[in-house]
């Protein structure tokens, strides 16, 4: 490995931050540039990184590994990742004081689309990456430095997964994970699951005179969202909840609604969506299986009128909760770096929760606050960047030999 990096890449969290935020990467759009970016600075530093694709080869997530030496020879399980999404949400409809891609610097703060949400944390892994590689050159690095960068996150979580599948096909197994979703550098140790449901209602259109001989999809939809909100309610007398989230229980909440032509049609279609945000020890099972038995009920119903309608379930989104199960020996370790052991949970979901799933002890540790994400003139402060630059590094001091 070489520290021979090109002159034409930033050396500090902010001027990286700036180089990102100047890539456009909507969800909606490839994040290819900013990938290859980052190969590029990875490869002048002597690393290794792995691309992994879509489908359509549009977007790319990028996982490069500075190895351990310290026994001489270089080791790539164990170690940390610093895990960040590259894809940012979008900016049509909102007011903006600035460019969101031409990042501006402002009373102590830096303005951008992506400024803590979450590329301000990328930012700072990558500063973060020529120390590590010095260290590895002169054999200090007792564990290896993982560096993850995935797409599509903000729209259900669709890059981590074949991050995971490819390390396992490649044998290399990290210990801990920090994903660096804005906390103001505090460490969050769990966070619900997500899960999105799309319920389409077909029934039988007639004319309104002639309404027995129908089936109403609108009506039937009613009697299920009414049975879901009964379900919701059930959640949250349960025994079992956990006062460290800010909502306790586990939740059910119907999103979306459409159905009907005319008011003296009867309706044939009707579909709502709904969302269900789980706490970490609760599954599926707790809402689909009663859901599901419910349909059937209805399904007997509408049928015994005509055998070919009918309600279906499908599910959209899966992104599984963050649990606090594993992360005893890491949580101590976060909890000295930023010197504050409180146990904060939150509601919102993030790739954390795949990387649990995946055996790999995970915290939440990233500068800025989830209040400036997804809105207008989003920004982080320049003191939460050398915060989280100070917190790396003490980290990466924790590695050395």
């Amino acid at each position: 490995m070489s520290l021979n990096v090109v002159h034409d890449f930033p050396r500090t969290s902010v001027a990286w931050l700036q180089r990102l935020i100047g890539f456009d990467t909507v969800s909606s759009r490839s994040n290819l540039v900013l990938i290859e970016d980052v190969q590029a600075f990875c490869r002048h530093l002597g690393l290794q990184p792995v691309l992994t694709h879509n489908e359509a080869q549009t977007k790319a997530n990028l996982f490069v590994t500075v190895p351990a030496t310290a026994n001489g020879e270089a080791e790539y399980s164990g170690g940390v990742v610093l895990s960040g999404h590259t894809d940012v949400v979008p900016v049509e409809g909102q007011v903006w004081s600035s460019n969101p891609f031409i990042a501006e610097v402002r009373d102590g703060k830096l303005y951008g689309r992506g400024a803590c949400d979450m590329k301000g944390f990328i930012a700072c892994a990558l500063t973060l990456l020529p120390q590590a590689v010095k260290l590895a050159d002169d054999k200090k690095l007792q564990k290896p430095l993982h560096l993850a960068l995935s797409f599509d996150e903000e729209v259900g979580c669709l890059g981590a997964p074949l991050i995971l599948d490819d390390l396992a096909m490649r044998g290399i197994v990290p210990e801990y994970c920090i994903v660096g979703e804005p906390s103001e550098m505090q460490m969050v140790v769990a966070h619900k699951g997500i899960s999105v449901y799309r319920c389409s209602v077909h029934g039988k259109s007639v004319h309104s005179s002639l309404t027995p001989q129908g089936v109403n999809a609108i009506s039937y939809a009613s009697r299920l969202i009414g049975f879901i909100d009964e379900l919701a309610k059930s959640l949250s007398e349960r025994d079992d909840c956990d006062h460290y989230f800010d909502v306790p229980f586990s939740t059910l909440s119907v999103g979306t609604i459409q159905g009907g032509t005319a008011t003296n049609i009867v309706p044939n279609l009707c579909e709502f969506t709904f969302d269900y945000r789980n706490l970490p020890h609760m599954g599926q099972d707790a809402i689909v299986k009663p859901i599901k038995q419910k349909i059937a009920h209805l399904n007997q119903q509408m049928q015994a009128i005509d055998p070919n309608t009918g309600i279906e379930l499908r599910q959209l989104e899966d992104v599984p909760a963050m649990t606090d199960a594993q992360s005893a020996e890491l949580q101590k370790l976060v909890a000295g770096l930023v010197h504050d052991d409180a146990v904060n949970k939150v509601a919102y979901a993030t790739e954390a929760g795949q990387f649990t799933n995946a055996g790999i002890a995970t915290v939440i540790c990233g500068p800025g606050s989830i209040e400036q994400a997804h809105k207008a003139d989003e920004f982080v402060s320049l003191e939460q960047l050398q915060r989280c630059d100070e917190f790396l590094k003490q980290l990466l001091l924790t590695m050395q030999y």
